[in-house]
């Protein structure tokens, strides 16, 4: 290891960045966005800045020569597109003791900017000795996938109560204990979804930390959304929930590669229903959130698409709350999305369609008991989950309210997946679309946007080329 990893304290004295053009400017931002009081030499007299620059007031514009400005207190010095005053600068702050950094240049720098990830009270810097800025760069973006946007909160919020919980914990072990608690339970999991005042009360409500440091830790139930079957769609939330877990409780729509990037040793329970097969009930599930939460466990119920999105992720907070058990939710992308994202469908276009109705019609009891009336409006997209079963309904109930036979339809099966299908036509052909599809999980759109998807723009060319055949043929016949 050539170089140290140091942080500087930016308070303690100004930064001298001398230079010109984008590179200049884009270590400005970054040293200002850092809370940095700078002085600046712009080698080339143009100090102009961007509207709204954060931090303008801490800059000090220094006309003259750089090489003969006063260094009285300065802390560090950084040359960014400065040419031959860089090498220079660089060593008269070598003469005086003063760290430098030239910009692609290690032979006159006495230290390198690492590639840094930013979470407030969380800094995470990334070095290569300044071989491979590119290295580090790729580096520095696989730990912001992982690391929570938060951290810095929960740093910070632990920051301001090391104190009182020292002198209430005198003990090193007990007090490591207590914090290790509090990071890996409930109380951390409120910091990182941005619930800080719950946070604090639920610290302050503990009567006897250390009692609390010895004791069983509390669990914590995270409801996820799976997407809809593309494991590059779950959020960067969702996989460190995954990581993370001691035990998940997954559907059947969850596909086998999303469970693939849970955590390996972590148990899985399949609790899903599909038509014909009621799987265990809605309350058995919540009795074993419930169960594994209170045996100090962190379980994730993992649902396809999203949670609040015909996913009775509200059914199971319920529970959980009166239970009293902590719990997180990670939103999804619900299938609704997903299939107008893969199959190019513009739920919503200008002058076209202005409103999107999401409704589930699991069985033909549930396309019955619809309001189909209040669905007639042309400018109306409509995303039906579940409809395979109810296909014959739904276009009776439309056709009955209204809506024109010629209406575009889609059906959209798998979406995501490897074996994704779609078919599109026409209301008035709603339930043949859907036999076309073979199985589900299915999604119905309904509207005149379904024109402007790419399956539909794909059959319309088809079409009019088998027409060109056609007619091609028959002028020849004659």
């Amino acid at each position: 290891m050539r170089f140290l990893p140091i942080f500087l304290d930016l308070q303690t004295g100004p930064i001298v960045l001398i230079g010109a053009g984008e590179l200049v400017r884009a270590k400005l931002r970054l040293l200002l966005a850092a809370g940095a009081t700078v002085r600046w030499h712009a080698t080339d007299d143009d100090y102009g800045l961007g509207s709204g620059e954060e931090g303008i007031g801490r800059i000090q514009r220094i006309p003259g020569d750089p090489l003969t400005g006063d260094l009285q207190g300065v802390i560090a010095i950084l040359c960014a597109g400065a040419g031959e005053i860089g090498e220079a600068m660089a060593a008269r702050a070598k003469s005086v003791g003063i760290p430098v950094n030239v910009m692609d240049d290690l032979v006159h720098s006495t230290f390198i900017f690492p590639a840094i990830v930013d979470r407030g009270d969380v800094v995470v810097a990334v070095g290569t000795g300044g071989t491979s800025p590119v290295v580090a760069r790729r580096i520095r973006e696989k730990i912001e996938s992982v690391l929570p946007a938060r951290i810095g909160d929960l740093a910070n919020f632990i920051g301001r109560w090391r104190k009182p919980m020292q002198e209430r914990l005198p003990e090193f072990p007990a007090r490591r204990k207590f914090w290790e608690r509090i990071v890996d339970g409930p109380i951390g999991a409120l910091i990182l979804a941005g619930r800080t005042a719950e946070a604090e009360k639920e610290l302050q409500a503990i009567a006897d930390p250390a009692t609390f440091a010895n004791g069983k830790g509390s669990g914590l139930v995270t409801l996820v959304g799976a997407g809809p079957g593309d494991p590059d769609l779950l959020t960067v939330k969702a996989l460190r929930a995954l990581q993370d877990a001691d035990i998940i409780f997954y559907d059947d729509l969850v596909s086998a590669e999303v469970l693939d990037r849970a955590r390996r040793d972590a148990a899985r329970v399949s609790v899903g229903r599909r038509i014909g097969k009621p799987g265990i009930g809605q309350d058995a599930i919540n009795e074993l959130l419930v169960q594994a939460a209170r045996e100090g466990k962190r379980a994730v119920r993992l649902k396809g698409g999203d949670s609040f999105i015909f996913g009775r992720g509200g059914e199971e907070i319920a529970a959980l709350r009166e239970a009293g058990v902590a719990y997180a939710v990670i939103p999804g992308i619900t299938a609704g999305m997903g299939a107008a994202s893969e199959f190019e469908v513009p739920l919503t276009f200008r002058k076209m369609a202005t409103r999107i109705t999401l409704l589930t019609a699991h069985k033909t009891h549930d396309a019955e008991a619809v309001d189909w009336s209040a669905l007639t409006d042309t400018r109306m997209t409509l995303v039906i989950y579940m409809g395979i079963t109810a296909a014959p309904a739904i276009r009776e109930g439309l056709l009955a309210a209204g809506r024109s036979p010629q209406t575009p339809v889609g059906v959209f099966a798998r979406v995501t997946r490897t074996d994704a299908k779609s078919v599109v036509g026409v209301l008035d052909k709603l339930p043949e679309l859907a036999e076309q599809v073979e199985s589900g999980p299915a999604i119905l759109i309904i509207g005149d946007v379904v024109s402007r998807s790419r399956p539909w723009l794909s059959k319309a060319g088809l079409e009019a080329d088998l027409a060109q055949l056609e007619a091609k043929f028959l002028s020849a016949a004659e």
